[in-house]
Order: C-alpha cells, then sequence, then structure tokens
C-alpha cells in the first residue's frame, strides 16, 4: 500500500504520517527501488496504534518512547508494557475527570430552568445558591 492510501485509510494527510516516520513515532516504512514507501499490515498497525493513542491525549514523546524500544530488540518487552499500562493508567484519570464533567453538565441542563425560576423569584440568590462542588458529597 502506498503513502496516499495509508493515509486515506486512517483519515490522516500524507504529512502525517511522514511527520509520524521522521519523528520515530512509527518505524521506519520500507521503501521500493524508487524511494516510495510501501505500507505492510505491520506499518498499518503501528499508524492505527498511534493515530488511536494520539486521538485519546497520549503524547507524541510517550509514542516515540514505545516506537524506539521497539527497535532495538533485545528484551524491551516489559518496558513497553509498561509504556502502555502507564497510558492505560492516565486515560482511565482523564476518562474519570470526563465522566465527572459530564455528569455536571447534565446536571446543569436538567435543572438549568428550575434555576433560573429560582433566581428570577428571589428564592436564591447569590449569597445562597447551590454549592456544586459539593452537591456529589
Amino acid at each position: 500500500m502506498n503513502s496516499k492510501e495509508a493515509a486515506e485509510m486512517f483519515g490522516l494527510t500524507t504529512d502525517t504520517l511522514r511527520y509520524y516516520e521522521r519523528v520515530g513515532v512509527i518505524p521506519p516504512v520500507e521503501r521500493d527501488k524508487n524511494g516510495y514507501r510501501i505500507y505492510t499490515n505491520r506499518d498499518l498497525n503501528w499508524i492505527f496504534l498511534a493515530k488511536s493513542l494520539r486521538q485519546a491525549g497520549v503524547s507524541i514523546e510517550s509514542l516515540i518512547e514505545f516506537a524506539t524500544l521497539s527497535q532495538l530488540g533485545g528484551d524491551v518487552q516489559q518496558a513497553q508494557k509498561q509504556i502502555l499500562k502507564d497510558q492505560l493508567q492516565e486515560i482511565n484519570v482523564k476518562l474519570k475527570q470526563m465522566t465527572e464533567t459530564r455528569d455536571l453538565l447534565r446536571y446543569k441542563i436538567d435543572t438549568y430552568d428550575d434555576h433560573i425560576a429560582q433566581f428570577k423569584s428571589g428564592e436564591v440568590t447569590a449569597d445562597n445558591v447551590e454549592k456544586l462542588w459539593k452537591r456529589n458529597q
């Protein structure tokens, strides 16, 4: 598969693919006799992994570290696995924060009209307004 096909497959640009290879997010891609990149299934897996992890907020540096280890040979599997575990832990923290924010937004949307009516009637003022940070305690 050529660069254009690989880029289209994952909704990326060819510039992004070249960047990922240049900085080490993905291992070097084989080239044909004319110097054109030829993406194998292994390369496509790397691209998919990199794109997915980037969408989840994983840093370029972590991806480079992971890809670099794969090229060193030797006993690097535990180090790679630890990188993946660390990234999973970070994503789980982000998911928890996002879930809490989503729940707060749902609550605000669900109670918005009532809160506005209470403010307009004078039942709720700036001094006796609900303390959102204590809502789930």
